[in-house]
């Protein structure tokens, strides 16, 4: 008789085959059966019936404001809010105070995460002006999910708005770099429209359209010479997607769930800027440019893009209201939602939240459920109806722009490397993330 860590008995599993009805069982972090266990024992066992077990979800697109920015937002609380949305990995981007654009960075960034996380992490570098010669070399540092371009919406040394520097960027490394892509001289010449408008609804006419296609289009460009794979961000416009669409072997895309689920105008006379993100949410047309990228698969990967700031600052008048709202916690709730709306399907949720992260990022033993792997689950009731709330937002900022929605599909238990670290939405146990490893 086989003796386990843990098992995970009864529920609907989504292999790389699809669902089947089989048990799991978990030994050192890691999934080491899976089949009908009727004969195994367990230090602990999930009676899983009812449930749908997926891959360990993986938000590739987190800013917890560590150091710097914590009255908004922390690692601690971030990660929280993290497992009890069922994620159980996350990657961090580089925009804090001071920015992450090196080692010494990255080392802080890793030390305040030891026994303060409660699910595995890798933080992103930004590129700057000073670090581009070593930008090959930090890539390769130990929890460093790889490199960060910000082409617009960004100020100090992150912002990478010349094509020599660029050019210089992409030449310096091999891994996949992440893409920030408004064109900054658009947005700067457009803001006096944001400022006399003074409200979100202005927004999207500020932050065009064009701002987004012209530097999506100007990367794409700049890179036919060094042909480095791209990861480009937020894609907010149907444009952008068409052109996208022709560049598939060279750069993946992202959509976020904010974009998938507001739209405009709408979103900013019923929540003002509390709606206002970079890049802005757009119409319907946008929208439904976005899912149509998921049915035909341009697009790789759902992010949250959770950047909370506190409900003081988000009150401020607009254009001085800043940008970003949290959704590391609500991701999973609103795709399940989306899911049984017929938007899209169980397995295309999957490839968007596991699979697709570990493809396009590299990521070691992470995104399937099959033996040894690390034992990340996320388990689901697919039926389970529930309310969006402030109150179970678990992020510092303690609100969330989908406050009093009801969705239906939750995520009932998280488990990190065999690890049961969230049931019945209570986080339990303590944190044990720890960073995550690539394929170099």
């Amino acid at each position: 008789m086989k003796y386990c860590d843990l098992i995970v008995k009864g529920g609907e599993v989504f292999t790389p085959s699809g669902l089947e009805r089989i048990d799991l069982s978990i030994n050192d972090g890691k999934i080491s059966g899976m089949g009908n266990l009727v004969t195994a024992e367990a230090n602990e066992v999930i009676n899983a019936s009812g449930l749908t077990v997926l891959p360990g979800i993986i938000d590739t697109h987190v800013h917890f404001r560590e150091p710097g920015l914590e009255h908004k937002e922390s690692i601690y609380h971030g990660c929280r809010a993290a497992a009890k949305g069922g994620v159980t990995t996350i990657f961090e981007m580089p925009n804090t105070l001071p920015p992450t654009v090196s080692e010494i960075d990255l080392n802080c960034k890793l030390a305040r995460s030891k026994a303060n996380t409660w699910c595995d992490h890798a933080y992103f570098i930004g590129a700057t002006q000073e670090n581009i010669h070593t930008l090959r070399n930090l890539e390769l540092s130990s929890g460093c999910a790889g490199i960060k371009v910000f082409m617009g919406s960004s100020t100090g040394c992150l912002l990478m708005n010349d094509d020599e520097l660029l050019a210089k960027v992409l030449n310096n490394g091999k891994r996949r770099i992440a893409i920030h892509a408004e064109d900054d001289d658009i947005l700067r010449k457009r803001e006096q429209i944001a400022k006399i408008c003074g409200h979100s609804r202005a927004h999207p006419i500020w932050r065009s359209t064009d701002s987004a296609l012209k530097a999506t289009q100007r990367i794409i460009r700049l890179n036919r010479q060094s042909e480095r794979l791209l990861h480009m961000l937020h894609i907010s416009c149907a444009e952008e997607i068409e052109f996208l669409s022709e560049h598939k072997e060279i750069a993946t895309v992202e959509a976020t769930i904010n974009h998938l689920t507001m739209v405009g105008p709408e979103c900013y006379e019923r929540l003002g800027s509390l709606a206002q993100i970079n890049p802005p949410v757009r119409t319907q047309k946008h929208q439904k440019a976005l899912w149509a990228a998921i049915a035909d698969c341009t697009i790789d990967v759902i992010g949250s893009d959770h950047a909370p700031h506190t409900l003081e600052e988000k009150q401020l008048p607009y254009p001085s209201s800043p940008s970003g709202l949290p959704g590391v916690q609500t991701m999973l709730p609103l795709l399940l939602d989306h899911m049984n709306a017929g938007r899209l399907t169980l397995a295309r949720l999957v490839d968007l939240t596991s699979a697709g992260p570990h493809r396009v990022y590299g990521i070691l033993g992470k995104g399937r459920i099959v033996k040894g792997w690390d034992a990340d689950l996320t388990l689901v009731d697919l039926n389970a109806k529930r309310e969006i709330t402030n109150k179970w937002i678990d992020s510092k900022c303690g609100w969330t722009p989908f406050d009093g929605k009801m969705v239906i599909g939750w995520p009932i238990a998280t488990v990190l490397r065999g690890n049961i670290i969230m049931r019945d939405d209570e986080l339990i146990g303590t944190a044990l993330g720890k960073p995550a490893r690539f394929i170099q």
